[in-house]
């Protein structure tokens, strides 16, 4: 996909992804919406997958190990074609197999996530698994930054680098807010950048929120370095949708009927513009 296309694409997305939490009555919001464009570009730019063979030898591997956003990567997943969007009508119902954290019996998922500060130490088996097979796939993990005060992320960051794991890209969706409040009034994570390099790994910074910034950052990212790779995506919670925006509340929550219409109304304006 082009750039113009990806960017229609997140709209159409975010526009998904409102209508499945106010129909299945439950999400988590504001983490949803400040994650999917690095989704989004993940997805239809990035990873070398096969919707068709969602199990393929020489597929890249994703983690999203902030589980709890797990609506943002089923709405992605479904365009994608890992499975029917008539999934989705059951999110939230009793007994559906899309549920609040993401499970392997769901085509697409590599893992079951949700319980905060595993992912990256999967991840690093994962990438470890490819360089000792001298297998060319890569691994992405999506972390959140509240989940940045988990211990056993900076036990798999120290094991990354010993490892030398150049082909791990690991991505904190920096959007400020935990379900508590601010990161840095619940626990101070300034500053990350210099506390991932002291870890030896290659940090760069984005902005989250532009398609045109996170395929540029994917697009440069350098698989021979030697280092693993961390990417501190700046994003805002509850991005596109101006009254959830940087709003804690939104951490988890559904809106109204009210609130839905003119969440709805104004992601389609801006569809709308961008196709006058």
């Amino acid at each position: 996909m082009n750039l113009q296309e990806l960017k229609d694409k997140q709209e159409a997305l975010r526009l998904r992804l409102i209508r499945l939490i106010y129909d299945g009555h439950t999400g988590h919001t504001g983490g949803d919406l400040s994650v999917l464009n690095v989704l989004t570009v993940l997805y239809n730019h990035t990873l070398n997958i096969n919707p068709q063979e969602p199990k393929m030898v020489g597929r890249d591997r994703f983690v999203l190990s902030k589980g709890h956003c797990a609506e943002a990567l089923y709405v992605v997943l479904s365009d994608k074609g890992f499975f029917p969007e008539s999934w989705l009508l059951d999110y939230g119902k009793y007994n559906a197999l899309l549920g609040g954290h993401p499970t392997v019996e769901i085509p697409g998922v590599e893992i079951n996530s949700g319980a905060l500060g595993h992912g990256l130490s999967v991840g690093v088996g994962m990438a470890l698994g490819a360089k000792m097979s001298e297998a060319s796939w890569k691994t992405f993990v999506v972390m959140g930054d509240g989940e940045q005060a988990e211990g056993s992320i900076y036990e798999a960051a120290m094991a990354a680098n010993k490892y030398h794991l150049d082909h791990l890209v690991a991505i904190i969706d920096r959007n400020g807010l935990q379900i508590s409040g601010s990161t840095e009034d619940v626990m101070p994570l300034e500053s990350i950048r210099e506390r991932w390099e002291a870890f030896g790994w290659d940090v760069r910074e984005m902005d989250g929120d532009s398609i045109d910034d996170i395929v540029r950052t994917f697009d440069s990212t350098d698989f021979s370095c030697g280092k693993p790779h961390l990417i501190i995506s700046h994003t805002t919670k509850g991005h596109g949708v101006s009254f959830m925006e940087n709003v804690a509340k939104w951490h988890h929550g559904v809106p109204t009927a009210e609130q839905y219409r003119q969440a709805c109304s104004e992601i389609e304006e801006r569809i709308a513009e961008t196709k006058a």
